[in-house]
């Protein structure tokens, strides 16, 4: 056997070990707003900053605002920093998210459900697949998101769509098609993020009302990655399903690591405040894919 034989069984072993243990998404990478994104309504309430390196959105009595990419994509990695709105913030709420169109639509979803000042942020996500949601799970945050900017990202593939927040794993959806549950594999998704008025239930349940005597309410955006398959036709939507040639592809991307889930499991444990994987009234059969996603 000759040292290029020898070099090549390397790369392989080494690509092996690496699958077997996991691995972090790709560092993001900080881009502009306009790079990657457009106002989706009532864009005088998005203000620019620093050359359009950094975005606010304001909330007032007026209106609130929203922005969605530009381009629609099929798997990939998605991320952004944000900083909530301060002080009192019950009734607002802040959103980013993955969303395909129409009615059997799929989604993909980070909710942040504001309350009265001193009480903490609730950080709601959710996951439909064929039109279908009701997976609903809620955590407080482990920090001040109100204070700093703070990382939150989706890493989805064929495999699984794992949430984070500062590259703590904080949610797991595995494909469970096997099982007979939708998985979002054929739609491609646009993103999208918005600031608006939800005193209709967003702090609990719509009993605090937002108190427009704060408002502006403004949150801060910056860091806007996108690192994902572009699917504009079917025929690119195909091609993102089957090529397998992107890093979200492989093999190591196909589940959490050790390491990984030991943070899943504290973050379930110190901060989950709803999880419907064990809401025994509203689903007396645990949904399938909550074992399978080892989240409960």
């Amino acid at each position: 056997m000759d040292l290029r034989q020898l070099y090549f069984i390397g790369i392989i072993l080494i690509n092996l070990c690496i699958s077997a243990i996991g691995a972090q998404p790709r560092k993001p990478v900080d881009v502009p707003f306009q790079k990657n994104y457009v106002p989706s309504w009532s864009p005088d309430h998005i203000k620019y900053k620093n050359g359009g390196s950094s975005v606010d959105l304001v909330l007032d009595k007026i209106s609130g605002t929203g922005f969605q990419s530009r381009g629609s994509y099929l798997f990939g990695h998605f991320s952004m920093r944000m900083k909530l709105v301060g002080g009192d913030s019950a009734g607002v709420v802040t959103a980013f998210y993955l969303s395909s169109e129409g009615n059997e639509h799929d989604e993909i979803d980070f909710e942040f459900l504001g309350n009265r000042t001193g009480q903490p942020y609730i950080l709601q996500t959710n996951v439909f697949t064929g039109g279908k949601g009701d997976r609903e799970q809620r955590i407080y945050l482990w920090f001040d998101p109100t204070k700093d900017l703070h990382s939150y990202a989706v890493l989805w593939n064929m495999k699984q769509i794992a949430f984070f927040v500062d590259e703590i794993p904080i949610r797991v959806f595995k494909n469970s098609k096997d099982l007979g549950l939708k998985f979002p594999f054929n739609r491609p998704m646009k993103l999208y993020s918005s600031l608006w008025n939800a005193d209709d239930w967003a702090t609990r349940g719509g009993l605090e009302k937002t108190n427009w005597a704060n408002a502006p309410f403004i949150a801060s955006y910056t860091s806007f990655h996108i690192d994902g398959c572009e699917a504009t036709t079917p025929k690119e939507a195909q091609v993102c399903s089957t090529a397998g040639l992107k890093w979200w592809d492989q093999t190591a991307f196909a589940d959490l690591d050790g390491p990984q889930y030991r943070r899943l499991k504290w973050v379930r444990q110190k901060f989950t405040i709803y999880n419907y994987c064990t809401d025994k009234a509203r689903y007396p059969k645990t949904p399938v894919e909550c074992s399978r996603d080892r989240d409960i």
